[in-house]
């Protein structure tokens, strides 16, 4: 089976002349983001190592990395598995992002002049621009992935727009979270298809100087958000359901 192409998650963008042990990072972290490896998936090690073509003992110090980031679970006998964030995790981990976001909005909007407001903000901008376009499509069999990742991409564009690093650090690590709870959802990775009416309110409050609007805009539609991967959301709201390919999956080699 041909090699499974996958983009890079946010934040997590391949970086040049780095070891063999961070290449194999970065590509285990973006399997985990694009679905290559499932939550609660086992990492065989002799296969994951031949497919990228490295030595067992790299493979295993890059695992160690991602048990330490919680992205991977080590457990005595039972081996290396992806972790699982399951619906029960949901409120903690919105919370934790309403948390990080809610700093880096209110950072941006008490900049001194919309002129640098914005320009702060140019690559959410953008990718808003992108996803309203997306928007006003018909829902195609690939649309639904495509919103999801522009979709996490913004966020995280929004708090790399306060400049402040460890922030965005924290916000890769969530970002990473989410996703892992989409692809485990027991219903499947449902996305909201009209999500760009949400962002637009926010970022033009957040244009305005007005942070404490956004972060009360942010906090309502995260709760709308875990209302509705409960199963509590009162109303209906557009979604769409990613298809995720089924079969043998397989990484793509290291070019170290």
């Amino acid at each position: 089976m041909p090699t499974a192409q996958h983009s890079t998650a946010p934040g997590m963008a391949r970086v040049q002349r780095s070891s063999t042990v961070d290449l194999i990072t970065v590509q285990l972290r973006n399997a985990i983001y694009e679905g290559l490896l499932l939550p609660g998936a086992q990492i065989h090690e002799a296969a994951v190592a031949e497919q990228l073509g490295v030595s067992r003992g790299s493979l295993r110090e890059s695992a160690q990395r991602l048990v330490q980031d919680g992205l991977l679970v080590a457990r005595p006998g039972q081996g290396l598995r992806v972790a699982t964030v399951g619906v029960d995790d949901l409120e903690a981990l919105y919370a934790t992002r309403l948390a990080i976001e809610g700093a880096a909005i209110r950072t941006v909007a008490s900049l001194g002049s919309v002129r640098e407001r914005r320009r702060r903000l140019a690559r959410a901008l953008s990718l808003l621009d992108r996803l309203e376009g997306l928007g006003r499509q018909a829902v195609g069999p690939t649309s639904p992935r495509v919103i999801g990742d522009m979709d996490l991409e913004l966020h995280f564009e929004t708090v790399q727009a306060a400049g402040n690093q460890r922030l965005a650090r924290f916000m890769s690590t969530l970002v990473m979270e989410t996703r892992m709870a989409s692809l485990g959802h027991p219903e499947g990775y449902i996305v909201r298809t009209d999500v760009h009416g949400v962002h637009r309110e926010r970022l033009e409050f957040i244009s305005a100087g007005k942070g404490d609007a956004a972060v009360a805009q942010l906090a309502a539609h995260f709760a709308d958000t875990v209302n509705r991967l409960t199963g509590r959301l009162p109303g209906p709201v557009a979604t769409a359901l990613v298809d995720l390919a089924e079969g043998e999956q397989r990484l793509g080699p290291i070019n170290a």
